[in-house]
């Protein structure tokens, strides 16, 4: 096998490893508040997850950059060994955390990997050490506070919201064009209808039952599903990036020979991100939904809008954030609004863990790579 085609098949296989570990991060609110059950949220953050990587094709060229030759020196000769050992190491290390249900940042696994590589490759001399520590280890230690804060901040309006629209909802009526509120009690209001001629722009099937209305209804579990979606999408375009730019690792351009070469690794690898979260995603789904703390309607929907706004904020700076860091911090600052004793401590702990030995664990099994295949390849 050739060594490019080899690299772009460790990309996908790392872009499956991403999936797994990573789907969770925008769903386990989801499950973990009841809002619907793990098959069908698994199902959601797949489809969302896989969109976003597709996109970020188009938008996240400053992460492609970022990645590719924001770390290693202009000119730096990289051997494909190099960009081989990097993914292997990242992918080995993000597997093995999702086998055992620990949720880890990919974000975290390649930078160890370009750092352990690097150390053995060149030793350590071709590293652009204040860019890793600016672009990439700034960011990722101040997300998880920043994620806490957030939650802690926004959860308190989100209670309010949702203790008045519980039990009521929006119904979108296109056949009568007319925005109809139906309280809990089943009143209806109308908050908006035209008089204007013309056919409406769609027809939705669904029952407003409670008001004997045909309409499409809108509730805080749809804001919720909607606040997932953008998690899961934003993730997608955070991630795909990062592992896409390993194939241009030490480019001075950071661009592709060709578009269908770039189209073919952001597709292969958004279609390995699905595939990772569909068949692999649930072990550290059930970590996030049902160890950390659990949650009520209003508590999941904060921490979803916590780390969908961060993620996608971040994202569009080309911020390299971890959304593990971010969904996860966001889920314990939630349970630390309700006391220190509805947080499972011993679950924080091998998480956080799992965290810092992240870096250094992913250095070191792609050093052992590096060491590997420059005698075998």
């Amino acid at each position: 096998m050739e060594i490019s085609l080899l690299a772009f098949v460790l990309a996908f296989a790392l872009a499956f490893a991403n999936g797994t570990n990573d789907v969770s991060k925008a769903i386990a609110t989801l499950v973990g508040s009841g809002v619907t059950h793990y098959q069908a949220a698994i199902i959601w953050g797949t489809i969302w997850t896989t969109l976003g990587a597709g996109v970020s094709a188009f938008v996240a060229s400053a992460m492609v950059k970022t990645f590719s030759q924001g770390l290693i020196q202009t000119g730096t000769i990289v051997q494909p060994f190099v960009v081989l050992a990097v993914l292997t190491g990242a992918m080995a290390w993000i597997l093995f955390a999702s086998r055992t249900g620990l949720p880890v940042s990919t974000t975290h696994a390649l930078t160890g990997a370009i750092v352990g590589t690097g150390l053995i490759a060149f030793a350590g001399e071709t590293l652009i050490w204040p860019a890793i520590a600016k672009k990439i280890a700034l960011p990722l230690l101040l997300s998880p506070f920043l994620a806490l804060t957030v939650a802690l901040l926004i959860h308190p309006l989100v209670r309010l919201l949702a203790a008045r629209w519980e039990g009521a909802c929006v119904c979108v009526m296109p056949a009568s064009r007319a925005l109809v509120a139906i309280d809990a009690r089943g009143g209806t209001r109308t908050l908006f209808q035209t008089t204007s001629f013309g056919q409406p722009v769609i027809a939705v099937p669904s029952q407003c039952d409670r008001a004997g209305l045909q309409g499409l209804i809108v509730g805080l579990d749809t804001i919720h599903w909607i606040s997932s979606g953008l998690a899961s999408f934003a993730r997608g375009t955070n991630d795909a990036p990062k592992i896409v730019a390993m194939l241009l690792l030490g480019s001075t351009t950071a661009t592709w020979s060709s578009t269908s070469s770039q189209l073919a690794a952001f597709g292969g690898v958004a279609i390995a991100m699905g595939l990772g979260s569909y068949f692999g995603g649930l072990r550290v789904t059930k970590v996030l939904a049902e160890k950390v703390t659990k949650m009520n309607h209003a508590e999941g929907l904060s921490a979803n809008l916590t780390t969908s706004s961060l993620v996608l904020l971040s994202g569009s700076l080309g911020l390299p954030v971890s959304t593990t860091h971010v969904s996860s911090s966001a889920i314990i600052g939630i349970g630390l609004l309700k006391g220190l004793t509805y947080v499972r401590w011993t679950t924080v702990r091998d998480m956080v863990l799992a965290w810092i030995v992240t870096l250094p664990a992913s250095a070191i099994l792609s050093a052992l790579a590096y060491l590997l295949l420059s005698r075998i390849l």
